[in-house]
């Protein structure tokens, strides 16, 4: 009998703190629950860099989308990961962009021809991987270099947090009271909870939000009640909208 194209998972039973191997799934109820977070965290992911590169957020999420259901049928179904933005190419982005951070990135041209090519070399790296296996890459990039670049990321982009939770006004206190609960949901939480820590956070955060709003008539966003930030366009935008796709052309004197 021939393998089928995509595999038939094994539900795993007892599933709160044990490892869930690539042939297996949870139960329908706790799949669904967890990939309620993952849309949470990663949509998140997703949007913020192309903001922090002023790429127009809707050509990632395209991007994303289409890399996704091809990486999936590629793998035959075997290994179900979601294709998002990276944020390995923010800092080079700006850097040769001189983008200023707010806004739309006039010059995000200068840095397409270089992302085309790394998605080239990307290709060539899976290519490389099909036909050789991976263990050049386990030797070259060990878990203590592999995990020292994420750390990097992540401090590089911690004052984005920082920034966004600066001063003293209702914006601040209820940003740091979100990452408040969600520590302490991963902390206190136990079995299937704390792997939905994020999504257990941002519920009960935004029960909170909703309290100290409707309940206590704190002003979240500004002092007219404003929406903050980028969130202020949010009721005026099309519900179908095309994204705006960037390109330069090259020239020679």
């Amino acid at each position: 009998m021939s393998e089928q194209y995509f595999p038939s998972y094994t539900v795993k039973a007892q599933a709160h703190d044990s490892i869930i191997a690539p042939d297996e799934r949870l139960a329908m109820g706790q799949t669904a629950l967890m990939g309620l977070q993952h849309v949470v965290a990663m949509f998140g992911a997703t949007v913020l860099a192309p903001l922090l590169m002023g790429f127009d957020p809707n050509v990632a999420i395209l991007m994303s989308g289409i890399g996704t259901l091809l990486f999936y049928v590629m793998t035959r179904g075997r290994v179900p990961s979601y294709l998002g933005s990276s944020f390995a190419f923010i800092g080079g982005v700006i850097a040769v962009s001189g983008y200023a951070g707010s806004g739309a990135n006039a010059n995000i041209g200068v840095a397409l021809g270089a992302i085309i090519v790394c998605g080239l070399v990307y290709f060539l790296i899976g290519l490389l991987v099909q036909f050789v296996g991976t263990n050049w890459i386990e030797t070259l990039m060990p878990p203590v270099v592999t995990g020292a670049v994420v750390a990097v990321i992540g401090l590089n982009l911690a004052g984005v947090a920082v920034l966004g939770a600066k001063g003293n006004n209702a914006n601040a206190w209820y940003m740091l009271m979100t990452v408040l609960v969600i520590a302490l949901t991963a902390v206190m939480g136990t079995g299937l909870m704390r792997r939905l820590l994020i999504l257990v956070g941002v519920i009960l955060a935004t029960v909170l939000y909703a309290v100290l709003t409707n309940g206590l008539g704190w002003v979240v966003g500004g002092e007219d009640g404003a929406l903050p930030g980028a969130f202020r366009k949010v009721p005026h935008a099309a519900s179908l909208a095309w994204p705006h796709f960037s390109s330069q052309r090259i020239t020679t004197p």
